[in-house]
């Protein structure tokens, strides 16, 4: 499990300005394009700092910051959208300009951010389904998992019945950790992740060897 997997799902190649004035106007759109995602961003966290999140609206969201419907979807499809860019550009934006030695750092730092955003997430992984943030974050969960375990089960012929165990059960003890009122502090959780994380693989893989050895 690295971090080069997100950087890849992040990382796009933008052509160039064609001229200075061009870059310059660039610029100008794309740094009021952040200041409105910024200040709708904001507007969520603070409204759901007082309600559950099913019952934020869209609307509600944009008289919270001052700003009309048509500026929200200029930006975002929907609210689902809002919670998806805060966590890429709080968390998987931020750990491109940081270099780990393994991917146990990263795990670590992953749950630094989440302890210490845990009122926000708490509310937005109760929302279950299509398009929520429970399933987004399930999808990159899976991904990093899936290149993890590609060689190990390489001659697996249903290697995504496996991706999908380690990520259910990664993403189910992170919501049961956020949500316990003793959270423990996000070293001690970090850790524990990666004790039960290396011995479930490796009892795992024994297993797996020895079924197909026989």
């Amino acid at each position: 499990m690295t971090h080069f997997t997100i950087k890849r799902q992040l990382l796009t190649i933008k052509p160039k300005p064609c001229t200075l004035l061009d870059e310059m106007l660039g610029g100008i759109v794309l740094a009021d394009s952040n200041i409105t995602k910024r200040a709708l961003a904001e507007a969520l966290k603070h409204l759901l700092s007082e309600q559950p999140f099913e019952k934020i609206s869209v609307g509600s969201i944009c008289n919270e910051c001052g700003l009309n419907r048509k500026s929200f979807y200029y930006h975002f499809k929907d609210k689902y959208e809002l919670v998806n860019w805060i966590y890429d550009t709080e968390f998987l934006e931020n750990i491109l300009k940081k270099d780990f030695h393994d991917s146990w750092e990263l795990i670590e730092e992953f749950c630094k951010y989440l302890y210490e955003n845990r009122e926000f997430y708490k509310k937005t992984f109760q929302t279950e389904g299509q398009n929520s943030f429970s399933d987004y974050f399930s999808s990159i969960i899976y991904s990093v998992f899936y290149e993890h375990l590609e060689d190990i089960y390489k001659q697996e012929p249903h290697i995504d019945r496996y991706v999908e165990f380690y990520t259910d059960a990664f993403v189910c003890s992170i919501k049961k950790w956020i949500n316990r009122k003793d959270c423990m502090p996000a070293q001690e959780f970090s850790d524990f992740l990666k004790s039960a994380i290396l011995l479930l693989s490796e009892r795992a893989y024994q297993l797996y060897r020895s079924g197909h050895s026989s």
